[in-house]
């Protein structure tokens, strides 16, 4: 193989490989529950869509494995699936026409109260869930939440039916509402910062405050999330998922310190970007003992090495699973105990179909 031929796919490689899961995801999690806690607790409310089922896409091997399973009689609770979708919405729209910049499956073994966490990255070329293929979060753009879910269901062998969109403005409100958090700024990072903070308030016509001085000090809503989106200064993406912990650690913290009517004030900040298909009733169900879930595991599909970067004609920068079948077995033996799972038939046809599509470009 010529030289510059196998550096150039060495590159792809590298790139899609230093994609690591944001922790800013693990806060749409952190940030539903805190919602769903309120909305029982105080007289707050979400916005509750509802969705057909018959629109969801489940693949017919799936269907008939819920059947058997519905089937045995056992004390088992079993598991819940639910999609979290973070969303870019300016407007307040989290419904289809806005792009999904963070998908994740929560999968919730409601047996041990854990919980898995899997990022699927927002470039992952897949099926949209109506055989078209593109970057799978065109499905929410062309068809909001329902086509979300069918794309995941579809590609992934999965049962999802319900979801919580959350819009990612509200974090800045909900800094701002637990009266901020402390962080340690480096020299380097102060520019970079500012610059976010400056792109950030011109789009939101407001006015910000510069962060003049590095070390340790307390950070505004606006100037957190501005930190949060360094991807300068040494470290790149990697060290951007390093700030994001941070950033998702001190909220934490702080909020573990916060009153009830800080917290309140949090998440009535951030309610009119929250939008799910789960029901009051639902919701209770699910916190009947929320003290007591844990986060086990988290990922990112495609997985480390089962996943290629490269550049698709006008679709631009994807990331291509090397073997669907092989991530979804891995998938699977993540979110359950399924040391032997066979992908279905469709996700096998998928398989193929994305190889063949994405052949020319690798």
């Amino acid at each position: 193989m010529d030289k510059q031929l196998q550096e150039a796919q060495g590159e792809k490689r590298r790139w899609i490989k230093s994609v690591p899961l944001l922790i800013v995801e693990v806060f749409v999690l952190f940030l539903a529950i805190g919602i769903m806690y309120v909305v029982v607790t105080t007289t707050a409310e979400v916005e509750h869509t509802d969705i057909d089922e018959e629109n969801i896409a489940i693949n017919d091997e799936v269907v008939e494995a819920m059947k058997t399973e519905q089937s045995v009689a056992d004390t088992d609770k079993g598991y819940r699936n639910i999609a979290l979708f973070g969303v870019d919405s300016r407007d307040g729209d989290l419904g289809k026409g806005t792009r999904s910049d963070t998908i994740i499956i929560a999968s919730i073994n409601l047996d041990t109260q854990e919980i898995k966490l899997v990022s699927v990255f927002r470039d992952t070329y897949l099926n949209l869930g109506n055989d078209t293929y593109n970057k799978c979060n065109a499905a929410y753009a062309q068809g909001g939440p329902e086509q979300a879910i069918s794309m995941l269901n579809t590609n992934l062998d999965l049962d999802i039916t319900d979801y919580v969109t959350v819009g990612f403005d509200g974090l800045i409100d909900a800094v701002d509402a637990i009266g901020g958090i402390e962080m340690e700024i480096a020299d380097k990072e102060i520019t970079h910062l500012n610059n976010y903070q400056l792109s950030m308030a011109k789009k939101m016509d407001v006015d910000y405050i510069p962060v003049e001085q590095s070390g340790r000090q307390l950070l505004n809503g606006m100037q957190a999330t501005a930190y949060c989106r360094i991807r300068y200064g040494g470290g790149d993406d990697f060290r951007r998922a390093e700030r994001q912990r941070n950033v998702l650690t001190a909220m934490m913290d702080k909020a573990k310190t916060a009153s009830v009517g800080e917290l309140t004030e949090m998440v009535n900040s951030i309610l009119p970007e929250v939008q799910t298909s789960l029901g009051l009733n639902e919701i209770l169900s699910v916190l009947s003992s929320v003290a007591g879930y844990k986060v086990v595991a988290s990922d990112g599909f495609p997985f480390e090495d089962e996943r290629v970067g490269v550049r698709i004609g006008s679709k631009g920068d994807c990331i291509v699973p090397d073997d669907l079948e092989e991530n979804v077995i891995v998938l699977h033996e993540i979110l359950y105990p399924e040391a032997d799972y066979k992908p279905s038939k469709q996700v096998s046809g998928i398989s193929v179909e994305i190889e063949s599509l994405t052949d020319e470009y690798r």
